[in-house]
């Protein structure tokens, strides 16, 4: 993967008369060090109706400079972008294009914008010679590609340096505005290119696209149901490069998405038509499958790492760590590759193209029209319904393989349970959200004890390894007898866990 690097910035108007003050006057600055002018030429690329400018994500193409080369930027907060850097060529390097696809899909990626700028660049140090940022004095002409019209402007950029405090940004901008200087209107200079270049006859850019009319009227349950489902589409479209960069919990949060949206379609089948949402919903599964063997060997490999550790030394007998490190490593990279060949297949984007048409047309059926409270509300009672006769069943199972399935089964409807209530949060607000919570607790419980069916399962294949091997099994028998206690614990709690949930 190319390099990442984090960037906290901000930006201001550089209009007639406001001029740099004098930085040595911001806290912790001591010096201010003058390092010229330095030319850039940036060509930025985006499809032709500007998707990525849409979502406030900028691919550029730079020479001049000390980082030339290809950069990819992500939003991460205001002010805040992760800019992901390739070596300089003359086409999009594959890396990125990945990065992409959900957004792109089969669309081309061209030239919409070049800038060509003059960077006036002045390093803040601090007693020690640090640097704490780098503010730049840019002087930039734009011209909207192919052969469109122009605009010019001038601005002030501040970028904090990588191991400093972001803090320095308000004490310069302190400064800044007892000078005159405004923080700019453009959050990025290709925004402020598009608007300014916009050609008459389509607009002032991306963002200032007419609306769609909504499918539904607002209020009705067609417009809050459409709503959560927009909610999770867009949330699996935006995730899917964060898992190809291993961001932290980022598996786990698209498969949320693909279980929160394949839930609702399920429980709100009175809206949406199921007979165009079922085979979606078999698509959504078969993502969220693949994924999941990924957060799946995530979980349980720190639940099994989180067990060893509480083992006391002495009963510690053979090289446990090291297999356990071992069969961790060859399955998280197998699974790894198993998630990104899902992202990489024909089959997601023709589940996003789905998705898209499911919104731009959705098949709204009777109920949809009328008031969403009502509507909503019978939904989730249904399905608080299904998980009380779930619990219900497994309570009345005698321990043992079938009631960790009966139990593995009730898990499932407590999730789709609280994600019914979670959607109808919007609608039905405190309720709701009560429900959830309560909810949460049944399902967390269940979780833990699936968790340690799962765990249980691995033991044994891990003490039978080691025996093959010529280790003593004795640790991996002494873990399976803790897991097998918490399972009974979880089970003999389970009662008063659901009672309490149930009683409101």
């Amino acid at each position: 993967m190319a390099e990442t690097k984090r960037e906290i910035e901000r930006k201001y108007e550089a209009t007639t008369g406001s001029g740099v003050p004098d930085l040595t006057r911001v806290p912790d600055v001591a010096t201010v060090v003058d390092d010229g002018v330095v030319e850039l030429d940036a060509t930025y690329h985006d499809t032709p109706d500007l998707r990525l400018a849409a979502d406030s994500i900028t691919l550029r193409r730079r020479t001049g400079g000390s980082d030339e080369g290809w950069h990819l930027k992500f939003p991460v907060a205001a002010g805040v972008r992760d800019e992901i850097r390739a070596p300089l060529s003359d086409a999009l390097p594959p890396d990125l294009a990945a990065l992409l696809r959900s957004r792109v899909r089969g669309a081309e990626v061209v030239p919409v914008v070049r800038l060509r700028s003059a960077r006036d660049v002045r390093r803040l140090l601090d007693a020690d010679g640090g640097l704490l940022a780098e503010l730049s004095v840019d002087t930039v002409r734009a011209r909207r590609l192919p052969g469109g019209p122009r605009a010019s402007w001038t601005e002030i950029e501040v970028e904090a340096a990588d191991d400093a405090d972001p803090g320095i940004l308000d004490a310069v901008e302190k400064r800044l505005r007892k000078a005159g200087v405004r923080p700019a209107h453009a959050p990025s200079k290709l925004a402020r290119a598009l608007a300014e270049t916009a050609p008459d006859d389509h607009g002032h850019g991306p963002d200032d696209r007419p609306a769609a009319p909504p499918p539904a009227a607002p209020g009705t349950a067609g417009a809050a149901v459409l709503a959560y489902v927009r909610k999770q589409a867009e949330a699996i479209v935006a995730l899917d490069p964060a898992v190809r960069r291993d961001l932290p919990d980022a598996v786990h949060q698209l498969r949320v998405a693909c279980r929160r949206l394949r839930s609702a379609l399920k429980t709100y089948r009175s809206v949406l038509d199921r007979r165009a949402t079922d085979p979606l919903g078999a698509e959504l599964k078969w993502l969220a499958g693949e994924l999941g063997v990924a957060r799946d060997q995530e979980v349980l490999a720190a639940r099994l790492r989180a067990l060893l550790d509480d083992v006391p030394r002495p009963l510690r007998r053979g090289p446990v760590k090291a297999r356990l490190r071992i069969w961790d490593t060859a399955r998280t990279k197998a699974a790894r590759r198993r998630a990104v060949a899902a992202l990489d297949s024909d089959r997601h984007l023709a589940l996003l193209a789905r998705l898209d048409a499911l919104l731009a047309d959705p098949p709204l059926r009777k109920a949809a029209s009328r008031d969403a409270a009502k509507v909503l509300a019978r939904a989730v009672r249904e399905d608080r319904a299904r998980l009380a006769a779930r619990v219900d069943r497994a309570l009345s199972l005698a321990p043992g393989h079938e009631r960790d399935l009966a139990l593995h089964e009730a898990r499932k409807a407590a999730k789709r349970a609280r994600y019914a209530a979670d959607a109808a949060r919007p609608t039905l607000g405190k309720s709701a959200k009560k429900l959830s919570k309560r909810v949460k607790k049944v399902q967390s419980l269940l979780g833990e004890h699936q968790d340690g069916v799962v765990a249980r399962a691995t033991l044994r294949d891990l003490a039978a390894q080691a025996h093959a091997a010529g280790e003593t099994a004795f640790t991996w028998g002494l873990l399976y007898g803790r897991e097998e206690a918490a399972a009974d614990a979880a089970e003999r709690a389970l009662p008063e866990v659901w009672a309490e949930a149930a009683s409101r």
